[in-house]
């Protein structure tokens, strides 16, 4: 049966209360660092572990606007769904409040998943595709490796580049693009600007990936969440969407082939690093581990503070977001493949209707036969080339029923001739 108008205007009054309380969890703002905690750090020879403290986390407002919601909820499935929601978004403020704590990590685990977490096959972890990448990495000359880069491009450039494609791609609703002196990363995205490192060297494969990894993924979902008259859910970002969001941004690059080496080899250290952290490596210890792997302190210092901000940074309790970008690739990929095969396309575009999790697919397709959620204004363009994807998926689907013992046996004796 379809809702009535007077329930459809309960869900959405409902979904915007949600949506405002999400707003009053920032996980990534709340566990920055300050500059000085760099500086510092070097200025002692990156020898002594860095002192961090957090701000105390103020979860009133937030419980306020909650408990407002709460009288607004009924009985339908769709009710069921913005009750989970609630509870991941209370999640992520029990995180916050938990910061500098082992629950941090507790909490962290159950929102992002661990290294060893398993995905639907219930038998592969992110930890063993970033062990197989390693080695396969380890098995090519680094010179051949090297010799691929492309040529370095000033910031300044970077900036005009990126400008020029977003506003041909989303037209008044482009964001601006900023070149910033102060950023931990070499660039950050919100719906509203893309801000670039000004010191940060870039080259041709980095544009790619920046596109298609935070304007055609990170912004057009946001836009499209906000877009959204009567799910203003669909436009928060919090904790469990993290995995399909960053799952969507890497498979991105991928399918654009915007992806390289250094780039997959920076995700998968991280699984790596949040390991160590978990079997008890301190701040020093991982930021070794990094250092040896690319010999840039400034890079080693970025991608251990990412392991370690909100945790305990002598060890055994990190922040382990970061592996949501191998383990979500793995499970985006599937879902599209699966997605293919039965030939359930709608589904393709509905993802990117606003922030949701895979899981979340089911219900948002009822909402949007219900009129509750619209089609996505903003589809990267690869996600609208029907041909490509089914092509891609068709032959990924036929070959996974090839008994690859064999033909592996067949081209490594082949191989083995070649000196």
């Amino acid at each position: 049966p379809m809702l009535k108008e007077k329930e459809k205007h309960r869900l959405s009054k409902l979904s915007e209360l949600i949506f405002m309380a999400s707003r009053e969890v920032k996980v990534l703002r709340h566990i920055t660092w300050p500059e000085e905690v760099r500086i510092n750090f070097f200025n002692n020879n990156c020898k002594k572990i860095p002192n961090v403290s957090y701000p105390k986390y103020n979860d009133s407002d937030l419980n306020s606007i909650l408990d407002d919601a709460e009288q607004l909820f009924g009985v339908t499935k769709f009710d069921d769904w913005l009750r989970k929601k609630v509870v991941e978004i209370k999640k992520s403020s029990n995180l916050l409040n938990a910061c500098g704590t082992k629950d941090f990590f507790k909490i962290s685990s159950d929102i992002y998943g661990l290294p060893t977490t398993k995905i639907h096959d219930k038998t592969t972890k992110p930890r063993d595709l970033s062990d197989q990448f390693e080695e396969i990495i380890n098995s090519i000359d680094s010179r051949q490796i090297m010799r691929l880069h492309s040529p370095k491009i000033s910031s300044s450039d970077v900036v005009n580049k990126i400008s020029k494609s977003v506003n041909t791609y989303f037209g008044e609703d482009a964001p601006k693009i900023k070149l910033v002196n102060e950023l931990s990363a070499k660039a950050t995205a919100s719906s509203k600007t893309i801000k670039i490192r000004k010191d940060g060297e870039f080259d041709e494969t980095e544009v790619k990936q920046l596109l298609n990894h935070e304007a055609y993924i990170h912004v057009a979902t946001t836009l499209n969440g906000r877009a959204q008259k009567n799910m203003k859910i669909l436009g928060s970002n919090y904790g469990s969407i993290t995995k399909t969001q960053e799952g969507l941004a890497v498979f991105s690059e991928f399918i654009t082939s915007s992806i390289d080496v250094d780039r997959m080899r920076r995700i998968s250290d991280r699984v790596v690093a949040i390991q160590m952290s978990i079997d008890g490596a301190d701040f020093l210890d991982v930021f070794k581990f990094f250092l040896d792997k690319n010999g840039s302190k400034n890079q080693a210092f970025e991608s251990t503070r990412r392991v370690f901000r909100g945790g305990i940074l002598t060890g055994g309790a990190p922040f382990t977001k970061d592996i949501v970008y191998l383990d979500g690739l793995i499970r985006v990929y599937n879902f599209f493949r699966s997605a293919i095969a039965q030939g359930k396309t709608e589904c393709i575009q509905l993802i990117f209707s606003g922030k949701m999790d895979l899981d979340d697919i089911p219900i948002v397709h009822s909402m949007y036969k219900e009129g509750l959620v619209q089609k996505p204004k903003f589809i990267p363009p690869w996600a609208t080339d029907l041909n490509l994807l089914i092509c891609h998926f068709s032959f990924s689907v036929f070959l996974e029923n090839i008994n690859y013992d064999n033909v592996t046996k067949y081209y490594e004796s082949l191989l083995d001739g070649v000196d």
